[in-house]
């Protein structure tokens, strides 16, 4: 017994011995950082270091972690270049005494004039909501349960307030909720050590307020944490604030902030209030390039055309695809065999597009939300490769001399239009998986928020998205205007063939065009400032809507689809017999068609005299494309539709025979 005894009287004196000399240490320490601005980087590295031995015991005494929140304090005036190399440690130290401070009363609170740490105790099996508020660094107020410490001072706005609910650790396991002993609470009126280098012009507008339980990771949680935060300056009307979390695994490490699971319930002038479904260091950030804010009203307005009209797109392009690899007349010529190909990208996309954010309502499936962001991107930039080798065709056709064979033509199409994106895709996930992922659009007021699974990496957007897009939209846009200029020429040349088409029929062709090279893409150009809304609205209508137009302009109105679906899909008086006049008028095609190709092969055997590598003759027509072709060598079967008809392409099928026939 009295061994045991003096074994014990021992060890508190020896306890004791030590913590009195870790705060001498730590008043060393503290002299050290009076004048932060003679230290360097490494300086303070060594002296963070230092701290942190000293506060690796089990337990903080008070006055060893009232001197430790000072000395972080002291070090917060010093410059973030001399801070960087051990910001993230600094804030940990502020951790550290939270969850070691020996609790002599039900509260805890060590104040400084840059920072403020509360600390409570807590039952993790039965949490009470808890309530912490801070007007100044000598003012907080920290009411749990029936415990209440502090008075603020006055009625003013408080720098910040935060509210966990009862529910906090109710999806803790039994062992962490009984390590929920204490919940503590900090407050940092400097920005120092949270420094991200990838904020552009974006800062922050507000103190920083965090709040953790035992140190234990809580996240996902029923009801939100909410954090009231008094914003540095007045926010204006069209700039936005947004509610952020520090995370320390973000750009390689070193720490950044992070929206996830955060969203903005209300914002006023002076004070955001926030609400987060897991507990860290939250502040605002003020965008500064001026994005407007789009309210909740308009944002679900915009949502319900986007998902109702790629629903309408959806169903149409599977008609147009089935109409077009039903009916082998209709596929014979390339532009019909190019718009297969664009329907068919335009399709998947859509359909992508549609469970794109409802896979994103399982946010721990992360391998999931990765493949549904790799396919909706190469999906994105395939439809954009097809609408590009849309403007390519045109301009062999109209532009470049027509005798000149290609061969494998399509064959060449396609290995660009699935071959090129698939590349991109590939190299930006090679770079790094975590390019693609999980974001957040649209924090509204209300509290909700639109999670995607979408490239989350901005220079991969901007590089593998904007960039290609407008290279082949500005692409587009320049054989758009050369194919207008051409074929005015040619209504110039033909006066007699302009005599059956109305200015209603031209505007009608010159829309076709539009809508199959992508331009109304082009309006996400526009949408910005004063006329952003109303460029987002004609965004999502025309390009959500693109497969319906398609349908439209190449199914309803060309005769001979129509045709083709009375002769086979209709009954009674609809229906058009096999050999009626369509039939009849089909045959003359024909007829046409054949000289046409005996053309094509006599340019062939010439061709095959002086190029030994093409020295066959294929009498098969739709197997001589597949060897040595022009663009136009299978376009006869629309060569001769009504001139009435919404086909551009009639002028370049005329162009094409009388190139032919000279």
């Amino acid at each position: 017994m009295n061994t045991t005894t003096n074994v014990t009287v021992t060890t508190t004196l020896n306890t004791t011995t030590t913590s009195v000399n870790a705060e001498g240490q730590a008043n060393a320490l503290l002299e050290l950082t009076r004048d932060v601005s003679q230290l360097n980087s490494s300086q303070v590295n060594q002296l963070v270091s230092q701290l942190e031995t000293l506060l690796s015991g089990p337990n903080v005494s008070l006055a060893l972690g009232n001197t430790s929140v000072q000395i972080v304090s002291n070090l917060l005036g010093a410059s973030p270049e001399v801070l960087s190399d051990s910001s993230n440690r600094i804030i940990k130290i502020v951790d550290t005494v939270g969850s070691k401070l020996v609790l002599e009363e039900a509260v805890q609170t060590l104040l400084s004039p840059d920072v403020a740490l509360s600390v409570t105790p807590a039952d993790g099996t039965n949490f009470q909501e808890t309530f912490f508020s801070i007007s100044n660094p000598n003012d907080v107020q920290l009411n749990g349960g029936s415990r209440l410490s502090g008075v603020r001072a006055d009625s003013s706005i408080p720098q910040g307030s935060i509210r966990l609910p009862p529910s906090l650790t109710q999806n803790l396991s039994s062992e962490e909720q009984q390590l929920a002993s204490r919940v503590q609470f900090n407050f940092y009126q400097k920005s120092t050590v949270f420094q991200d280098r990838s904020l552009g012009v974006r800062r922050l507008n507000s103190g920083i307020l965090g709040a953790s339980v035992a140190n234990l990771s809580i996240s996902g949680l029923q009801d939100n944490v909410v954090i009231n935060l008094r914003n540095t300056e007045p926010i204006p009307a069209n700039f936005v604030a947004t509610c952020v979390f520090w995370d320390f695994t973000l750009n390689d490490r070193s720490g950044g902030w992070n929206q996830d699971g955060c969203s903005v319930q209300k914002s006023t002038d002076n004070e955001t209030v926030c609400g987060c479904n897991h507990l860290t260091s939250f502040a605002i950030l003020l965008d500064l390039s001026r994005t407007p804010l789009t309210s909740r009203v308009q944002a679900t307005i915009l949502t319900f055309i986007t998902y109702i009209g790629c629903g309408i797109s959806a169903i149409f392009l599977s008609i147009t695809l089935l109409t077009y690899l039903a009916f082998g007349k209709l596929r014979k010529d390339i532009p019909s065999k190019i718009l297969i190909q664009l329907c068919l990208s335009l399709l998947l996309l859509n359909l992508v597009f549609l469970v794109d954010a409802w896979l994103a309502l399982y946010p721990d499936a992360v391998g999931l939300c990765i493949s549904t962001a790799w396919f909706l991107h190469y999906f994105l930039l395939v439809s954009f490769t097809w609408m590009g080798l849309e403007a390519v065709h045109m301009y062999l056709a109209l532009v470049k001399v027509f005798n000149t064979y290609i061969s494998y033509y399509m064959l060449k199409f396609s290995l660009v239009g699935w071959g090129v994106p698939m590349i991109v895709v590939i190299i930006v996930i090679a770079i790094d998986k975590d390019n693609y992922g999980l974001i957040s659009y649209g924090r509204f007021a209300d509290g909700t928020s639109d999670d995607f699974c979408w490239l989350t990496n901005d220079i991969a957007f901007y590089v593998a998205v904007v960039a290609y897009f407008c290279v082949i939209f500005l692409f587009n846009v320049v054989m758009f205007v050369v194919v207008l200029v051409q074929l005015c020429r040619l209504k110039r040349q033909n006066p007699h063939n302009s005599l059956h088409r109305s200015i209603l029929q031209d505007a009608r062709s010159v829309a076709g065009i539009t809508i199959l090279l992508g331009l109304t893409w082009g309006f996400a150009f526009f949408a910005w400032g004063p006329v952003n809304l109303p460029f987002m609205y004609l965004f999502a209508i025309f390009n959500s809507l693109q497969g319906f137009f398609i349908f439209i302009f190449h199914c309803v109105v060309k005769e001979n689809v129509r045709r083709q679906w009375r002769t086979y899909l209709c009954c009674g008086r609809m229906r058009l017999a096999e050999n009626s006049e369509w039939s009849r008028t089909a045959t003359q095609k024909n007829t046409k068609k054949s000289s046409v190709v005996r053309l094509t092969s006599e340019r062939s055997s010439k061709l095959s005299q002086t190029n030994s590598s093409s020295s066959f003759l294929v009498t098969d027509p739709s197997e001589q494309f597949n060897v040595i072709s022009s663009p136009f060598d299978d376009q006869a079967i629309t060569a001769d539709e009504e001139p009435n008809m919404d086909v551009v392409l009639n002028e370049i099928n005329r162009q094409s025979r009388h190139r032919q026939a000279s």
